[in-house]
């Protein structure tokens, strides 16, 4: 039977962080999706298509994963995902108590809806700080953030804030 997950994640941009949970997971499971969810509680700066783009290149300099695919999720539980592509595990990030919290009562209705189960991965302690919220707002301000994000990412926003 093949072990497939999800890593869910609004992933804008995508970071560092988000790529070491995202190599990590790929090495516990048999194929795993990383899922670029619609937030509506957030503010976008890059369109889902230009997320998943970054995602795929930041993927391919960092770690060629055979294992990953890349996809995007914008109707829906995210949990029905889930049963299309017949994962049973989400995998999510956790750099805090606060994401603890946070994510606690969805993995549970995940569990309760779909049988889905949750499993939190700690982050590599060089990226535990780092948000996209910050990378935004770093980039927004004109600074460097590449320490924070793939070189994809990088070059991406140094372009787009010109």
């Amino acid at each position: 039977m093949r072990r497939i997950a999800v890593v869910p994640g609004s992933f804008d941009p995508v970071t560092l962080g988000h790529l070491d949970v995202i190599e990590r997971a790929a090495g516990l499971y048999d194929e795993l999706h990383v899922l670029v969810v619609h937030n509506p509680d957030k503010s976008a700066l890059l369109p889902i298509a230009q997320r998943v783009s970054l995602i795929e290149q930041a993927i391919a300099e960092s770690f060629a994963a055979r294992n990953v695919v890349v996809a995007s999720w914008t109707v829906g539980l995210l949990v029905d995902y889930c049963t299309e592509v017949g994962a049973s595990v989400l995998v999510k990030g956790i750099r805090s108590q606060i994401d603890v919290a946070y994510e606690t009562p969805m993995a549970i209705v995940n569990r309760h809806l779909a049988g889905v189960e949750t499993v939190f991965l700690l982050p590599n302690p060089a990226h535990g700080h780092v948000s996209s919220s910050l990378v935004r707002q770093v980039s927004a301000l004109g600074g460097d953030v590449s320490p924070y994000v793939p070189p994809a990412v990088a070059d991406f926003l140094q372009g787009s804030m010109v």
